[in-house]
């Protein structure tokens, strides 16, 4: 519910948001940016309720990770991937965490997943370039963006939480996995091979392109797994170090694979294309077929009465996608916005807290305003994906790209605004994240 209630403001608040808020928040594309921003999160989080649900409702869960593909070897015997990836997520990012019952939202993707487990930022990201790529399922991708970046300025681990997964000591250590292993168990996945084969029947010389292919795709993999952290990001800064660093090596990732793909393509025919597309196809009817049938009693129950709300809210939500989308001023709806917005930025406490002088201030609203941009530089409206697996690499590469650029942008202002910061302003800085996670 709480999600949920979080999700319906954010629609009404980027809907309804009136031009003021933009001068006030500096939010580049204004409105419409905000808009889409809502509409990526509220989409997200109705397209992956059962999987959450499943998660809460104890339906799923795991001992510990294991070194495997958490979502089933075999690709072709679908497994619900959300669910499994909430399920480990979950659990190895509340290992290490004794800030409280409940972990804050921004911390936590829609679907229930975590993008920061203790110092990994994008536990999964072979697995989710290998979905985007081949399957044409960027859900989990699109999810990481702004609540990432916020995480990493202000993270709910304490110093000795985050230890934890680095150096793991006495009884905890049964329970809190290293960074070594997560990274390990959670990227394993590697090219579909034989659905792939199966699908196009290759010759000679597209199954010798098809295996180079699968070799790219483990080198790949190697290539991401070297960005996992070997020891404990000490502050904001580092933890911005660490997630450049791992976008960095997933856009190396995918140049590994760009030319080997291109070569496996380009040796079929319109018919095997076809069919290869077709993977993906499969893919996002099974997927949705799956989450319809596993869908909960109590939706089923509601479906007619709430058909009415849904097809309002994608109505609502299309709208606000349209290119010439000019939302409409309330006074309502923006105090909702700034009350949601003051709740993750509380610039005053932060400048009372710190001690800070007017520069110092000046300078944290341009940390603020940098960050809330990232809403709409990295939230888009919901796309039909590409056509053939080129196109959607060349997409999740521009995304990346984009994100990179993004937390540039975010680790220049930090610096700027830490600049004349004594070591004790610094620290306050630091603790503000635990405190809040409390």
């Amino acid at each position: 519910m709480g999600l949920a209630l979080a999700g319906a403001i954010l629609v009404v608040a980027a809907v309804l948001l009136p031009d003021r808020a933009e001068a006030q928040f500096g939010l580049r594309g204004g409105p419409v940016g905000v808009a889409r921003f809502a509409v990526g999160h509220v989409i997200g989080l109705s397209r992956l309720r059962h999987s959450r649900m499943a998660v809460r409702g104890g339906r799923y869960r795991s001992a510990a990770l294991r070194s495997q593909d958490p979502r089933g070897a075999d690709r072709s015997q679908l497994s619900n991937p959300y669910v499994m990836r909430a399920a480990l997520t979950a659990q190895a990012a509340l290992a290490g965490w004794q800030g409280g019952r409940r972990p804050q939202g921004w911390w936590r993707h829609p679907d229930g997943s975590y993008g920061w487990v203790g110092p990994v930022f994008w536990p999964f990201a072979h697995d989710d370039l290998t979905n985007a790529i081949i399957f044409g399922d960027t859900t989990s991708l699109s999810l990481y963006g702004y609540g990432d970046i916020y995480a990493a300025l202000f993270t709910p681990y304490a110093a000795t939480e985050l230890a934890a997964y680095t150096v793991p000591q006495g009884r905890r250590a049964r329970k809190v996995p290293t960074a070594e292993t997560l990274c390990e168990a959670s990227d394993t996945g590697g090219l579909p091979v034989e659905r792939i084969a199966s699908a196009v029947a290759p010759n000679e010389a597209q199954r010798t392109a098809l295996d180079e292919l699968s070799s790219a795709w483990l080198a790949a993999r190697d290539t991401i797994r070297t960005a996992c952290p070997a020891q404990t990001p000490a502050n904001a800064a580092e933890r911005l170090g660490l997630m450049r660093e791992r976008v960095e090596a997933m856009i190396k990732a995918i140049d590994t694979m760009e030319a080997p793909l291109s070569k496996f393509v380009g040796l079929l025919n319109d018919d095997q294309k076809a069919r290869l597309n077709a993977v993906a196809n499969e893919r996002r009817a099974a997927l949705a077929s799956y989450q319809s049938k596993n869908a909960d009693k109590n939706d089923i129950k509601n479906a007619s009465k709430n058909a009415d709300k849904n097809a309002s809210k994608d109505a609502q939500a299309a709208k606000a996608c349209q290119a010439d989308y000019d939302p409409v001023s309330d006074e309502n709806a923006q105090r909702q916005y700034e009350q949601l917005i003051q709740q993750q930025w509380p610039a005053a406490d932060i400048a009372t807290t710190l001690n800070l002088d007017e520069v110092a201030r000046a300078r944290f609203e341009v940390l603020q305003d940098t960050t809330l941009r990232t809403m709409q530089t990295l939230s888009a409206c919901p796309t039909e994906p590409a056509a053939t697996p080129q196109a959607r690499l060349a997409a999740v590469k521009t995304r990346l790209q984009t994100m990179l650029q993004a937390v540039g942008a975010i680790a220049d202002a930090l610096d700027d605004f830490q600049t004349d910061l004594s070591d004790e302003q610094k620290a306050g800085f630091e603790a503000i994240g635990p405190k809040r996670g409390a």
